[in-house]
Protein backbone atom coordinates (compact mmCIF):
# COMPACT_ATOMS: atom_id res chain seq x y z
CA UNK A 1 0.00 0.00 0.00
CA UNK A 2 1.73 3.22 -1.15
CA UNK A 3 0.32 7.16 -0.23
CA UNK A 4 1.97 9.63 -2.15
CA UNK A 5 0.95 13.57 -1.23
CA UNK A 6 0.39 15.39 -4.83
CA UNK A 7 -1.02 18.56 -3.00
CA UNK A 8 0.00 20.45 0.15
CA UNK A 9 1.00 23.64 1.55
CA UNK A 10 4.39 22.82 1.83
CA UNK A 11 7.33 20.65 -0.56
CA UNK A 12 8.95 17.69 0.64
CA UNK A 13 10.85 17.09 -2.33
CA UNK A 14 12.26 20.57 -2.84
CA UNK A 15 14.58 19.22 -5.57
CA UNK A 16 11.74 18.85 -7.87
CA UNK A 17 9.36 21.58 -10.25
CA UNK A 18 7.00 20.07 -7.47
CA UNK A 19 4.17 22.97 -6.18
CA UNK A 20 2.82 24.10 -2.49
CA UNK A 21 -0.74 25.57 -2.13
CA UNK A 22 -2.80 25.75 0.12
CA UNK A 23 -4.82 22.41 -0.11
CA UNK A 24 -4.25 19.08 0.20
CA UNK A 25 -4.52 15.76 -2.01
CA UNK A 26 -3.10 12.34 -2.02
CA UNK A 27 -2.86 9.21 -3.94
CA UNK A 28 -3.47 5.83 -2.38
CA UNK A 29 -1.99 2.97 -4.45
CA UNK A 30 -3.24 -0.30 -3.41
CA UNK A 31 -2.08 -2.90 -5.95
CA UNK A 32 -6.22 -2.51 -7.61
CA UNK A 33 -7.08 0.84 -7.05
CA UNK A 34 -5.94 3.87 -7.59
CA UNK A 35 -7.74 6.23 -5.34
CA UNK A 36 -7.49 10.35 -5.41
CA UNK A 37 -7.80 11.47 -1.15
CA UNK A 38 -9.08 15.53 -2.20
CA UNK A 39 -7.87 17.61 -4.68
CA UNK A 40 -6.41 20.17 -3.57
CA UNK A 41 -7.39 24.07 -4.45
CA UNK A 42 -6.07 24.41 -7.99
CA UNK A 43 -6.31 21.69 -10.87
CA UNK A 44 -3.19 23.40 -12.46
CA UNK A 45 -1.15 22.81 -9.93
CA UNK A 46 -2.43 19.41 -9.00
CA UNK A 47 -2.03 18.15 -12.26
CA UNK A 48 1.66 19.79 -12.83
CA UNK A 49 2.36 17.72 -9.23
CA UNK A 50 1.50 14.25 -10.59
CA UNK A 51 3.39 14.98 -13.88
CA UNK A 52 6.27 15.70 -12.20
CA UNK A 53 5.55 12.69 -10.15
CA UNK A 54 5.11 10.75 -12.99
CA UNK A 55 1.09 9.87 -11.86
CA UNK A 56 -1.12 9.32 -14.93
CA UNK A 57 -4.19 10.76 -13.53
CA UNK A 58 -6.18 9.09 -16.36
CA UNK A 59 -5.46 5.82 -14.19
CA UNK A 60 -7.18 7.14 -11.34
CA UNK A 61 -11.00 4.83 -10.75
CA UNK A 62 -12.05 6.57 -7.26
CA UNK A 63 -12.37 9.89 -6.14
CA UNK A 64 -12.90 10.35 -2.44
CA UNK A 65 -13.96 13.94 -1.39
CA UNK A 66 -13.42 14.59 2.15
CA UNK A 67 -15.66 17.63 2.76
CA UNK A 68 -16.70 20.30 0.38
CA UNK A 69 -14.51 23.06 1.26
CA UNK A 70 -12.60 24.60 -2.20
CA UNK A 71 -8.76 23.58 -0.71
CA UNK A 72 -9.95 20.29 -0.50
CA UNK A 73 -12.50 19.88 -3.68
CA UNK A 74 -11.16 22.98 -6.00
CA UNK A 75 -9.11 20.60 -8.76
CA UNK A 76 -11.83 18.26 -9.14
CA UNK A 77 -13.50 19.56 -12.30
CA UNK A 78 -10.28 19.92 -13.80
CA UNK A 79 -9.11 15.90 -13.35
CA UNK A 80 -12.79 14.82 -14.13
CA UNK A 81 -11.89 16.72 -17.95
CA UNK A 82 -9.32 13.93 -18.28
CA UNK A 83 -10.35 10.75 -16.23
CA UNK A 84 -12.39 8.33 -18.59
CA UNK A 85 -14.38 6.09 -15.72
CA UNK A 86 -14.29 7.10 -12.11
CA UNK A 87 -16.36 6.65 -8.95
CA UNK A 88 -16.72 9.65 -6.52
CA UNK A 89 -17.17 9.52 -3.04
CA UNK A 90 -18.49 12.78 -1.14
CA UNK A 91 -20.66 14.19 1.15
CA UNK A 92 -22.38 16.39 -1.21
CA UNK A 93 -25.09 15.80 -3.76
CA UNK A 94 -23.54 17.49 -6.92
CA UNK A 95 -23.14 14.84 -9.20
CA UNK A 96 -20.34 16.52 -11.36
CA UNK A 97 -19.93 16.54 -15.35
CA UNK A 98 -17.49 13.81 -17.12
CA UNK A 99 -18.00 10.06 -16.77
CA UNK A 100 -18.49 9.73 -13.61
CA UNK A 101 -20.70 7.78 -10.82
CA UNK A 102 -21.54 9.30 -8.05
CA UNK A 103 -21.89 7.91 -4.40
CA UNK A 104 -23.29 10.21 -1.68
CA UNK A 105 -21.95 9.22 1.61
CA UNK A 106 -23.61 8.75 4.95
CA UNK A 107 -22.86 5.94 6.65
CA UNK A 108 -19.70 3.98 7.06
CA UNK A 109 -19.01 1.82 4.62
CA UNK A 110 -16.03 -0.40 2.38
CA UNK A 111 -15.10 1.61 -0.80
CA UNK A 112 -12.36 -1.15 -1.83
CA UNK A 113 -10.42 -3.97 -0.67
CA UNK A 114 -8.83 -2.71 2.60
CA UNK A 115 -10.19 0.57 2.61
CA UNK A 116 -13.17 1.94 4.20
CA UNK A 117 -14.88 5.27 4.88
CA UNK A 118 -15.50 6.59 8.42
CA UNK A 119 -18.66 7.53 6.41
CA UNK A 120 -20.02 11.23 7.18
CA UNK A 121 -18.97 12.62 10.73
CA UNK A 122 -20.33 16.15 12.18
CA UNK A 123 -17.92 18.79 13.67
CA UNK A 124 -17.61 22.58 12.84
CA UNK A 125 -17.64 21.23 9.15
CA UNK A 126 -19.26 17.48 7.72
CA UNK A 127 -16.53 15.70 6.55
CA UNK A 128 -15.62 12.07 5.95
CA UNK A 129 -11.51 10.57 6.55
CA UNK A 130 -10.27 7.05 5.16
CA UNK A 131 -9.47 4.11 7.05
CA UNK A 132 -6.70 2.05 4.88
CA UNK A 133 -5.54 -1.37 6.30
CA UNK A 134 -1.83 -1.72 6.37
CA UNK A 135 0.63 -4.43 7.38
CA UNK A 136 1.03 -3.30 10.92
CA UNK A 137 -2.50 -1.87 11.78
CA UNK A 138 -4.91 0.60 10.45
CA UNK A 139 -3.85 4.27 8.97
CA UNK A 140 -6.50 6.99 8.99
CA UNK A 141 -6.49 9.86 6.45
CA UNK A 142 -7.82 12.97 7.09
CA UNK A 143 -8.98 16.39 4.80
CA UNK A 144 -9.07 18.78 7.81
CA UNK A 145 -10.49 17.19 10.81
CA UNK A 146 -13.14 19.27 11.65
CA UNK A 147 -14.90 16.91 13.50
CA UNK A 148 -12.00 16.45 15.98
CA UNK A 149 -8.67 14.35 15.51
CA UNK A 150 -10.35 12.01 18.60
CA UNK A 151 -13.55 11.55 17.08
CA UNK A 152 -12.07 10.71 14.06
CA UNK A 153 -9.38 7.69 15.49
CA UNK A 154 -12.82 6.75 17.79
CA UNK A 155 -14.66 5.94 14.73
CA UNK A 156 -11.75 4.25 12.85
CA UNK A 157 -11.22 1.92 15.37
CA UNK A 158 -14.53 0.35 14.76
CA UNK A 159 -12.63 -1.10 12.03
CA UNK A 160 -9.39 -2.57 14.47
CA UNK A 161 -5.96 -0.70 15.71
CA UNK A 162 -5.08 2.37 14.29
CA UNK A 163 -1.78 2.99 14.26
CA UNK A 164 -1.04 5.64 12.09
CA UNK A 165 -2.71 9.05 11.02
CA UNK A 166 -1.87 11.56 7.87
CA UNK A 167 -3.12 14.87 6.76
CA UNK A 168 -4.48 17.98 8.16
CA UNK A 169 -5.43 18.36 12.03
CA UNK A 170 -6.65 21.60 11.76
CA UNK A 171 -6.82 23.45 15.81
CA UNK A 172 -6.24 19.84 17.14
CA UNK A 173 -4.53 20.54 20.40
CA UNK A 174 -5.05 17.45 22.42
CA UNK A 175 -1.50 16.30 21.13
CA UNK A 176 -1.78 13.33 23.98
CA UNK A 177 -4.06 11.68 22.01
CA UNK A 178 -1.23 10.61 19.32
CA UNK A 179 0.85 8.60 22.40
CA UNK A 180 -0.18 5.18 21.07
CA UNK A 181 0.24 5.80 17.60
CA UNK A 182 3.36 4.70 15.73
CA UNK A 183 3.01 7.03 12.34
CA UNK A 184 2.00 10.78 12.74
CA UNK A 185 2.07 13.52 9.66
CA UNK A 186 0.58 16.36 10.13
CA UNK A 187 0.53 18.19 7.13
CA UNK A 188 -1.82 21.18 5.47
CA UNK A 189 -3.86 22.89 8.04
CA UNK A 190 -2.28 21.59 11.41
CA UNK A 191 -1.97 24.45 13.59
CA UNK A 192 0.31 22.89 15.94
CA UNK A 193 2.59 20.86 13.59
CA UNK A 194 6.00 21.96 14.95
CA UNK A 195 5.11 21.00 18.46
CA UNK A 196 3.73 17.67 17.49
CA UNK A 197 6.87 16.89 15.46
CA UNK A 198 8.67 18.24 18.50
CA UNK A 199 6.93 15.49 21.24
CA UNK A 200 6.42 13.21 18.93
CA UNK A 201 9.85 13.22 16.93
CA UNK A 202 10.22 9.14 16.39
CA UNK A 203 7.05 8.68 15.59
CA UNK A 204 6.25 12.10 13.10
CA UNK A 205 7.11 12.46 9.35
CA UNK A 206 6.90 15.71 7.81
CA UNK A 207 4.29 16.05 4.92
CA UNK A 208 4.46 17.49 1.92
CA UNK A 209 4.14 17.53 -1.49
CA UNK A 210 6.31 14.66 -2.48
CA UNK A 211 6.09 12.97 0.56
CA UNK A 212 5.85 8.30 -0.19
CA UNK A 213 4.56 6.84 3.07
CA UNK A 214 4.45 2.82 2.41
CA UNK A 215 2.25 1.32 5.07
Amino acid sequence: MKITVVYDNEIYRKDTDLKSDWGFSCLIETGKDIILFDTGTNGEILLDNMRALGINPKRINKIVISHEHLDHAGGLGALLSIVDDVEIYRLGSENPKGKSHLFVVNEGQKIADKIYTTGKLSGTIEEQSLVIEGKEGLYVIVGCSHPGVENILEVAQRYGRVVGIIGGFHDFSDLSILKDLSLISPCHCTRFKREILEIYPNKSMECGVGRVFEI
